[in-house]
């Protein structure tokens, strides 16, 4: 396998320990979300939500919309990661350059985010409708789903306003993405160099203690990562759920407008409607990510600092 390929393997298999961890999460944000970012909350939390879909749906209602998850985040996954590896090892020069160098980690993950924008769109619109569905806590009744699966709901979407609709929420997601991203690769480099330059000041650890200690670098490193992703773009998401699972086909495409009326309606609070749930996922999807890429990457020979 060559090692260009290794890199998109290493990624791939991150990308779908995110999902099996962090998906039941996803759900209950995107729920929020879509539901309690107008002038009536459904909701009154992430506990009521998540207590609500497991009264109605069961634990399956948690993992409603996994199946877009598993293709959509585990291909995206694979980009990003073997994409920001490639590119930062090109701007590199081809040399690691020991302490993390803002230049090229920034535009690295930004590439790396733009890239994943156009596959993670799709997916993640059917993804959303799949998860927005399901009984009304006020009307617990006549519950009939609009989409019997992930390929229904996306033949549905074409069917009814052609293939362009997939992409609806492309700007929000690609602005979430770029930005997201930066902040979790930076948050993730600096983090890590900071651990295993401590690890250097101890050459005395047994080979089991430092497998240790790469699990131990890997979860708060990955984990850290991911919360400094959400705390800078969970608004652009509350606008990408909003725009891809509002039934006004009419509504407005542009993610600051929607954050606007959301405000508005809403205040600061509705901007960062489902943060709860999101920062209880961000956490240990992110760690499993990124204990599943560098435990990958080992196995494969990919050399790491």
């Amino acid at each position: 396998m060559g090692e260009v390929m290794k890199e998109y393997v290493a990624g791939f298999i991150a990308g779908v320990a995110t999902v099996i961890v962090g998906h039941p999460f996803d759900t209950i944000k995107v729920k929020l979300q879509a539901h309690n970012t107008g002038n009536e909350r459904m909701y009154r939390n992430a506990l009521h939500c998540s207590t609500h879909i497991l009264r109605t749906e069961g634990l399956p209602g948690l993992y409603r919309g996994a199946t877009s998850s598993f293709i959509g985040i585990a291909v995206e996954s694979s980009i990003l990661f073997g994409a920001y590896s490639q590119t930062k090892t090109a701007l590199q020069g081809g040399r690691e350059s020991g302490k993390p160098n803002l230049q090229t980690i920034i535009p690295s993950a930004a590439y790396g985010g733009a890239m994943i924008s156009l596959i993670l769109c799709p997916a993640e619109l059917v993804k959303c409708r799949m998860q927005v569905q399901g009984p009304d806590p006020i009307v617990c009744k006549d519950y009939h789903p609009r989409y019997n699966g992930p390929l229904d709901c996306a033949i549905k979407t074409v069917k009814n306003n052609g293939i362009k609709d997939l992409f609806r929420g492309g700007l929000a997601t690609c602005l979430r993405e770029t930005i997201g991203n930066s902040a979790f690769f930076t948050t993730y480099e600096l983090s890590r160099y900071f651990m295993h330059s401590t690890l250097k000041s101890q050459s005395n650890l047994t080979e089991s203690q430092k497998i240790i200690f790469d699990v131990g670098t890997g979860v708060i490193t990955g984990g850290l990562g991911g919360m400094a992703f959400w705390t800078f773009v969970l608004p652009l998401d509350v606008a990408k759920t909003i725009i891809q699972t509002a039934p006004n086909m009419t509504i407005s495409r542009n993610p600051f407008n929607i954050l606007h009326s959301v405000y508005k309606q809403a205040g600061f609070r509705g901007c960062y409607a489902g943060l709860g749930p999101t920062m209880m996922r961000a956490f240990p999807a992110n760690a499993a990510a990124i204990v599943a890429w560098e435990f990958s990457a080992k196995i494969l020979g990919i050399p790491r600092l």
